[in-house]
């Protein structure tokens, strides 16, 4: 919770500082947010959630809008959040299948509102699913740990 009307607990100072060093993020620590790149907001807004050590978080496209190093800082982030023993459980809403890191182990494909495809993440993220997905031909492999999409041209072309 915020606290505008008074000061933080040192406990919860402390946690809030822990989790942005595990991010990378303290030499930002002090900064207004209106001195945060888009990227440095996401990181901090993904540490703020935190805060409260809840049992879910629901992420709705948090990379929208990041250039390719914000982003990749994010998803670095968002893999050790995954990975962590102890960590909420994640629902990531994305696009892209770039940005589903180590650590997600189901996906859920909606296309018009109906679900496509549901299951474990490597028998779910298939061409074949992804294609009848987007309505257009794709390749999709996993490669060093990250999942990779190739949008493929259409026949004729």
């Amino acid at each position: 919770m915020i606290n505008p009307w008074g000061r933080f607990p040192a406990l919860a100072r402390r946690r809030a500082h822990r989790l942005l060093r595990q991010d990378g993020l303290a030499a930002i620590a002090d900064r207004p947010w209106q001195q945060l790149s888009e990227g440095e907001r996401q990181r901090t807004l993904l540490a703020r959630a935190q805060m409260a050590q809840p049992r879910l978080l629901i992420l709705d496209e948090p990379c929208a809008g990041l250039d390719p190093v914000a982003r990749e800082a994010f998803l670095v982030s968002l893999a050790r959040l995954a990975r962590a023993r102890r960590g909420p459980g994640l629902v990531l809403v994305t696009h892209h299948v770039e940005e589903i890191v180590a650590g997600f182990t189901h996906a859920l494909l909606l296309r018009s509102g109906a679900v496509l495809a549901a299951g474990p993440v490597g028998r779910t993220l298939t061409a074949a699913k992804l294609t009848a997905t987007f309505a257009h031909p794709v390749r999709v492999r996993r490669r060093a740990g990250r999942w990779q999409l190739r949008v493929m041209a259409p026949a004729g072309r």
